[in-house]
């Protein structure tokens, strides 16, 4: 169970600290012990401490001598972000609000199911991309995030969900465009992946991104790379330029060929998410020419039918224009899924995050 305090555990004790030692990489552990005058190997004992095991205070690190421990306690924090609010769906999904030491708050979610248990994280709080179908861009944009903000969100749901087998799946979906917040988005997918660190396999793992292609060209070439889902929406430039600014920076057609490049894992495809409005993007010739458009190529098709909210201006889409759109892009063989709703009861869902206050709570039952 997370400690209670202003920073939402760890052991911070009030005292003015060098900083915070959770999301550092190995090479900013091994500099911090070095003016400790701690070798070299000190720092991956530390560093399986902070991601593998993710204890929350100093004390905790046996391995790690006293006088070594009782110093790094004096000298800097080991804390996560602070829960200021959970909600708990009908469904099983619980939401969390993160309230961030300049009062910026995030919200991430969690939902268990059957056969494994996923995290949707946040990468900045807000979002500048004012897509029209998003809350989250409708809300508005604060600042990206740190390494330590993103990594702590999967620390507290992974701290607080039931212990079992079930495989953790991380889908960088939450607010905020990752790749706009490149370097502190990769420094985490690096922990996480890291099988001395979260120790996500890379395919448990899920960027999506409208496609900030210069961004996405620097992913191409990291080791390790998770898999890549894109934000599409549309089948044209005219009517994604309609729901998305960010067509008239990197055009539909350029970031398709982007991502007809990544590498991708064997045996992999790349995800086209795309969001169903009714009566603006859900005919049979937009599905004809989104089938057009990624035919022949390793990908499929997750459609994601409207999840409504009062400020989007727009209606979920009719069961039967579902199913029809969904009917020619199997014809057409296009491997196509429908993403079913989860926490649409607490504003949860895809494209309803919104940042806002709220007020200390428990850990819900659900969340145990």
């Amino acid at each position: 169970m997370p400690a209670s305090g202003p920073y939402g555990g760890g052991c911070y004790d009030g005292r003015m600290k060098e900083g915070n030692l959770f999301g550092l990489d190995r090479a900013a552990l091994e500099g911090v012990l070095a003016v400790l005058g701690q070798p070299a190997y000190r720092a991956r004992q530390l560093y399986v401490w902070l991601y593998k095991r993710r204890v929350r205070s100093f004390a905790a690190m046996t391995n790690l001598g006293k006088a070594l421990r009782e110093r790094l306690s004096e000298t800097h924090d080991l804390r996560w972000p602070a829960v200021a609010e959970r909600q708990g769906s009908v469904d099983g999904t619980v939401k969390y609000l993160f309230r961030l030491d300049d009062g910026a708050t995030i919200e991430t979610v969690y939902l268990p199911e059957v056969r494994r248990r996923t995290i949707c994280i946040s990468t900045q709080a807000g979002c500048p991309l004012k897509c029209a179908f998003c809350l989250t861009g409708i809300a508005g944009y604060e600042r990206n995030l740190k390494t330590w903000e993103i990594l702590g969100q999967v620390a507290v749901v992974m701290d607080e969900a039931p212990r079992q087998e079930r495989p953790w799946n991380i889908v960088v979906m939450g607010m905020g465009e990752p790749l706009l917040n490149y370097d502190a988005t990769v420094a985490a997918l690096r922990v996480l992946m890291d099988p001395e660190g979260f120790a996500v396999a890379p395919k448990k793992l899920t960027l999506s991104t409208v496609g900030i292609l210069p961004a996405l060209e620097k992913l191409m070439k990291e080791p390790v790379r998770p898999n890549l889902a894109i934000s599409l929406h549309a089948t044209n430039a005219a009517l994604r330029r309609r729901l998305m600014p960010i067509e008239e920076k990197y055009s539909i057609q350029d970031v398709m060929a982007a991502a007809r490049r990544y590498p991708i894992p064997r045996g992999g495809m790349v995800t086209y998410e795309y969001v169903l409005l009714g009566g603006v993007n859900d005919t049979h010739a937009h599905a004809r020419e989104l089938a057009q458009r990624v035919k022949g190529s390793r990908a499929k098709v997750n459609l994601i039918p409207l999840n409504p909210a009062r400020e989007i201006p727009f209606n979920p889409p009719t069961a039967s224009s579902i199913d029809a759109f969904c009917r020619v892009l199997a014809d057409a063989r296009v491997a196509v899924s429908v993403r079913r709703p989860r926490g649409r009861d607490i504003l949860a869902a895809c494209g309803q995050l919104h940042s806002k206050t709220g007020t200390v709570a428990e850990p819900l039952a659900a969340a145990r």
